[in-house]
């Protein structure tokens, strides 16, 4: 077995998220570190938080804010933001996003006020 993976974010279908729409990367049982998501952020996102994963998020494309523990940040592309575990957060307006969520992302984890 290869000590690499490799996706094509052009081969993997998005699903609805609470963010818009996720294509997700490198998901399985055989990987126990980070994912790696294209998130197309369509509408204000809700509010959500996660008790086990840290995530950073990348802008790509567009502009709005981010809701971090109450705080909003504004962002455009290229600002990226560490998200640790607890931080109840969320982003406001049309953006592109990546998101690498370690360890990798559980639905499970997903955790609304």
């Amino acid at each position: 077995m290869a000590n690499y993976k490799i996706a094509r974010f052009d081969e993997i279908d998005a699903v609805e998220c609470p963010c818009g729409f996720a294509s997700r990367a490198f998901a399985g049982p055989d990987n126990m570190t980070a994912t790696m998501h294209i998130v197309d952020i369509q509408q204000d996102a809700r509010v959500h938080y996660h008790k086990k994963l840290t995530e950073i998020y990348l802008v790509l494309e567009g502009a709005g804010v981010m809701e971090l523990d109450g705080e909003t940040v504004p962002v455009t592309p290229l600002t990226a933001i560490f998200i640790k575990p607890g931080c109840r957060h969320r982003a406001v307006g049309k953006m592109r996003i990546v998101n690498v969520s370690v360890p990798p992302f559980d639905p499970e984890d997903e955790w609304f006020d």
